[in-house]
Parts: C-alpha cells; structure tokens; sequence
C-alpha cells in the first residue's frame, strides 16, 4: 500500500480564497499536517469541515515528525500538509516531507492556490515575465551582504519577504547596495482589508516604511539594468589575455563571449590573428 501527501494552499488573508478542492482535499484526509493547530482548527471551521487528526509540522519538528508521517503513509493514508498561510515548501516546513515522500515511493501531489509571491508580483507593475524568489534574506553576517551585493547586479525582478519590524532596515540597505532610484513595489495585507501597495524606488519606499509599516510585507525589487555591450577593443584585449594565459584562440573566443554574452562566431572572427 502506499499513501498520499498532498500539498494544500491555504488562503494567504482572504479565507473566501480556499478552493473547492482544497475544501475537498482537507474532508478526505486522514490526518492534516500544519505549522499552527489552532489556526487550521479555523480554517477548517470556516469550511464547515470537522478536525481530523492533526500533527504538528513546522520549522522545530518537521524533521521529528517524519518518521511517524511516513508510517501514515506506508499504511495507505492521506496526509495533507498545510502551511499557516499560501504553499506549504515555498519558505514554509514541507520540503524535508516532500523528498522523504518520494524516496519511499509514495505519491506526492498539489493542491495550488493562493500565492503571496504570485499575488505581489502581479500587483507590482513591474516585469513579470523573468523572475526570482529569494525568499527571507539571511538576519546578517557576511551571507546577507553576499546576497546583497548579488540582487545588485540581479536582471530579473526579485520577490523578497520581509517581516514589519525589519523593513526599514532592510530597504535601507538595499538602497545603499542598489541605489535609491531602484524601483520596487512593497505589497502589504495582500487580499485582506487593509490591502496596500506602494510603488516608486527605493527612496520612496523607505520614507513610507519610516512611518512605521503594519502586517506582512512582500517585497518586488525592479531587476537591474543590463551592462552595456562590450566595445571592440575590449573583447579583443580579453581574448589576447586569455590566449596569454594558456588558451588556445578558440577556447579563449568561447570564454570571452560566454562571459560577455556575445556570439562565438562574432569573436572569434573578430579577434582572428590578433592575440
């Protein structure tokens, strides 16, 4: 026999955002894996559902609870795995079950829903067609200036969470790293009463988060300007270093264009018998 995890999206603010089939999926679960029983004992109240067993899964005990969760499994039960709010896995406990899931050969499926990432990136106005998540920036030390200085120089629109009370200090640092004319929309209470979005750089942006920001914050950080193309002196002074170095000229013709997003035949033919 073997079991079913399914991952159930929860609604991120607005309780009317739970689906039909999430609905479903929770009144056929044997037992429901969440971050808070409290708030899924609510969220199962406003579906008129009644509460099955539960398991506490969150940051402290979903290594702990694997064992037990995968026995469940083994004996052809239906987990259902719920964060407090969204996707479980996406900066949510889920993914240690999710792999321990499939080495044991049980069936892993989904059931989508609300997305604050999603949500904040339509809302923000800005490219959408190319992006990154980076989920909660490390707190300090050198791994959170590292990340810092790689959103710099990111081209794809950056979606970033970030708690109330550390806003302002992140978007002071990101406009020290990035500049303050990076633009960026912050969404706020997304689907709830309270809904905001504020959009501009980030100059903007922090004046807003200085007089002090309520409710959870997603961040949507414009993409950084790509270079300017590499003039023809410059790429035939790469190749020659190269070639200097050790390379032979097709090998140096192949790394100087990779490294300057250049077509290999162009710099080749370019640098021909001048390295």
């Amino acid at each position: 026999m073997t079991g079913r995890l399914v991952l159930v999206a929860t609604p991120i603010g607005n309780l009317g955002d739970l689906s039909p089939r999430a609905v479903d999926t929770l009144a056929t679960a044997d037992v429901v894996a969440c971050e808070d029983t409290r708030r899924t004992r609510k969220l199962f109240s406003h579906a008129g559902l009644a509460t099955p067993p539960m398991l506490v899964v969150n940051e402290h005990t979903e290594f702990d609870q694997g064992d037990a969760i995968m026995a469940r499994l083994a004996g052809g039960e239906t987990v259902a795995l719920v964060s407090d709010a969204g996707s479980p896995v996406i900066s949510d406990p889920g993914e240690q079950l999710v792999r321990a899931a499939i080495e044991h050969g049980h069936r892993v499926e989904v059931t989508p829903g609300p997305s604050a990432v999603v949500a904040a990136l339509a809302l923000s106005g800005l490219p959408a067609a190319r992006f990154c998540f980076e989920g909660f920036l490390p707190r300090k030390g050198p791994v959170r200036a590292r990340r810092m200085t790689e959103l710099a120089t990111e081209q794809r629109t950056t979606v970033l969470f970030e708690a109330p009370h550390r806003l302002e200090r992140t978007l002071t640092e990101l406009r020290e790293v990035l500049g303050g004319g990076r633009s960026v929309a912050l969404a706020r209470e997304i689907t709830k009463r309270n809904e905001e979005v504020v959009r501009g750089s980030l100059d903007e942006a922090l004046t807003w988060a200085g007089a002090g920001v309520k409710g959870e914050v997603v961040i949507v950080l414009a993409g950084a300007s790509p270079p300017p193309p590499a003039d023809d002196d410059q790429v035939i002074a790469a190749v020659a270093a190269a070639v200097a170095g050790g390379d032979s000229h097709a090998a140096a013709a192949r790394a100087v264009a990779e490294e300057l997003g250049m077509g290999r035949r162009h710099v080749y033919e370019l640098t021909l018998g001048r390295d």
